[in-house]
């Protein structure tokens, strides 16, 4: 199910570490933008009242730590059921399908009057494409990593950094340094991406589900 602890620490490292990898871009945006030091993101990280408030906010609850936990643990456990029947691949991209709908975020927006009816609408299929592609990704890392840690840390990490703002990016002062960090985090995220997920560093000596191309992948209990 995803819970134990062996190979727990590269479990909250490396999966966490290649989904920033990816949002390189974003981050680097962040860094020229925010007027804040290092030491001051320090400051606020150990501040007691500002953890205090997160806790006492529901909406940060659900989007940092209910959703993330829910919404990956789901999806896993979907994904390592479905994969003795359909194969890797196919359970990979379709437990997302059924989880990460989004669809009640229209509620919300409409109950606090954020846009139209048509423009909420779209806002909300348009999430739920990213969403399911980042579905299938975590996914992804659940069966390679047999842990639940490594998808719940990126999913709230996803929903900390949302979708990559990439026409502010095209409109930024410093936009070549930006779109260059968006490239090259894409690549080095396709050339980590086996790397960083190998089942051997979990505590595995059999991966949970065998990712290869072999139509004789199954899942390991």
């Amino acid at each position: 199910m995803g819970i134990r602890f062996e190979g727990i620490i590269p479990a909250i490292v490396f999966p966490l570490l290649l989904t920033m990898v990816l949002f390189l871009g974003p981050l680097m945006q962040l860094a020229i933008d925010c007027p804040w030091t290092f030491t001051d993101g320090v400051k606020v990280a150990l501040d007691p009242c500002f953890w205090s408030l997160c806790l006492s906010d529901m909406r940060w609850l659900r989007n940092r730590v209910v959703a993330p936990l829910t919404g990956s643990w789901c999806s896993g456990l979907h994904a390592a059921l479905l994969v003795p029947c359909a194969g890797p691949a196919t359970a990979i991209f379709t437990c997302p399908l059924f989880l990460r709908t989004h669809f009640h975020h229209v509620i919300e927006l409409l109950r606090f009057r954020q846009g139209t009816l048509a423009g909420i609408f779209l806002s909300a299929v348009f999430q739920f494409s990213y969403t399911a592609v980042f579905g299938a990704y975590t996914a992804f890392i659940f069966l390679r990593t047999g842990h639940l840690m490594g998808p719940v840390l990126c999913h709230s990490f996803c929903n900390y950094m949302g979708f990559p703002a990439i026409s502010t990016a095209l409109e930024h002062p410093q936009r070549l340094t930006i779109l260059s960090s968006y490239l090259l985090g894409v690549v080095l995220f396709l050339f980590f991406l086996f790397p960083f997920t190998d089942p051997s560093f979990y505590g595995f000596p059999t991966p949970v589900c065998t990712l290869t191309s072999s139509t004789s992948s199954l899942c390991f209990s």
